[in-house]
């Protein structure tokens, strides 16, 4: 296989052509293995053999998350024995989507985080403690292990929460950096200040954040980013990833922006009407796999809305560059004449004093307008907080939504459901 960190430093010009290459494989690849695409070009009269350009890509309709829940099995291309490794993401109608990778993708797979590690400047002297779950059919944690060790470096599998014992492991293996969910190194930072452990004296310098934003649109680090930075001299770097791209876009050294691999994915930013949008327009973020072989996608609609910026970055890159995510377009709130992204009210959230954590869960009144409750456990259960908190989310929001206050127990039972991979913030009931 023929993939490399080095294609990022490719000139524009040799990158489209690249790219151009492995597209017309990847269609002709679809075009004889699999039953959802072969079906797809039929249905649609489109001519495979048409496709030579990344302009053609245009005329491609497009695929969504409900085909691929749906359809599942129709879109693997090989047969089952050559299936090594079974992963799962959740799915729109209810049911997980089931991604399958042959021996090759796993391979792909630790080139694309090898590749994610090197654009961090991580080396084999590098150990590396996971804080990511490495079992329940998820992908991140896994990619991550392999991409360490292509690498070189040392590997600490340590999995999430429990910050007691990630604490005692850091400070006995001594890792140089850490991959987390942001909001959990919160989490150990409040348990270092509460135990008296000087995290700035601690062999960590970096950590590799994955699942949440630490950056606004301008790349400047948000409230959840300052909130780490401000009491751990540590390096963050952000990275965006989904199990269908099997594929990761992450900042280099200059932290502008998520780095796209240019021989693993082609990606796109659509707007409402699947127009291609401008550099800085938020579009929605639709993919081609490249080189994937036993479930390639084809302009599949991820959901997530960013920007992008194609301008060369100073690191030397000249691959496109992607934002933080703005949201999820299925999960765009409109409340009371205002519309709304969760992780604008995350970031809201994370910059309160007063609020420990929370979980904002929207449903449909009987107008079937959108309602927003936000499960928030405060600091401390008086009038004066609770006071506080709500002029704080009216400013910020020009909104007041609903709010009720629970215990950390009750809270954790909703973030983390039973047989549940991630924290999860927020809750959509519409109808």
């Amino acid at each position: 296989m023929n993939y490399s960190p080095e294609s990022a430093f490719l000139s524009k010009e040799e990158i489209v052509a690249m790219q151009e290459k492995k597209l017309q494989e990847t269609i002709t690849y679809l075009n004889q293995y699999s039953p959802f695409y072969k079906e797809f070009f039929t249905k649609a009269r489109f001519n495979p053999s048409g496709i030579k350009t990344m302009e053609d890509l245009s005329v491609i309709p497009v695929t969504i998350k409900e085909d691929l829940q749906q359809r599942n099995e129709d879109f693997l291309c090989v047969p089952r024995n050559k299936i090594i490794e079974y992963s799962s993401t959740s799915g729109t109608l209810g049911n997980p989507v089931t991604i399958m990778l042959t021996e090759n993708d796993l391979a792909r797979l630790a080139c694309n985080e090898y590749a994610s590690l090197v654009s961090i400047e991580s080396s084999v002297n590098d150990i590396y403690q996971i804080m990511l779950t490495l079992d329940r059919q998820f992908m991140a944690g896994m990619a991550y292990y392999s991409g360490i060790q292509k690498l070189g470096g040392g590997i600490i599998r340590l999995g999430p929460g429990v910050p007691s014992l990630q604490w005692e492991t850091i400070l006995r293996l001594k890792p140089t950096a850490i991959i987390a969910v942001p909001s959990f190194i919160v989490k150990l930072i409040s348990y270092a200040q509460e135990h008296k452990i000087d995290i700035n004296s601690t062999t960590v310098k970096k950590a590799l954040c994955v699942g949440e934003n630490i950056r606004n649109a301008d790349f400047s680090l948000n409230a959840l980013g300052k909130k780490i930075t401000d009491a751990w001299d540590i390096k963050l770097f952000s990275t965006y990833a989904s199990t269908e791209m099997q594929t990761a876009f992450t900042e280099c050294t200059e932290c502008k922006g998520g780095h796209l691999q240019p021989d693993l994915l082609i990606v796109e930013l659509l707007d409402e009407m699947g127009k291609a949008v401008a550099p800085g327009e938020p579009g929605e973020v639709t993919i081609t796999t490249l080189g994937v072989e036993g479930m390639p996608l084809l302009r599949y609609k991820t959901g997530d809305i960013c920007v992008y910026d194609d301008t060369p970055c100073a690191c030397g890159r000249n691959s496109l560059r992607l934002s933080p995510v703005m949201g999820r377009k299925k999960q765009m709130l409109k409340y009371k004449g205002t519309t709304l992204y969760p992780p604008a009210l995350f970031d809201i959230l994370h910059e309160m004093e007063n609020v420990i954590e929370y979980v904002a869960e929207v449903s449909s009144n009987e107008m079937g307008t959108d309602e927003v409750l936000i499960y928030i456990v405060p600091d401390n259960y008086d009038e004066e907080t609770n006071r506080k908190i709500r002029a704080n989310l009216q400013a910020r929001l020009r909104v007041s939504p609903h709010i009720k206050y629970i215990t950390e127990e009750e809270i954790k039972k909703i973030q983390m459901p039973e047989a549940g991979r991630k924290i999860i913030r927020f809750i959509d009931r519409r109808n």
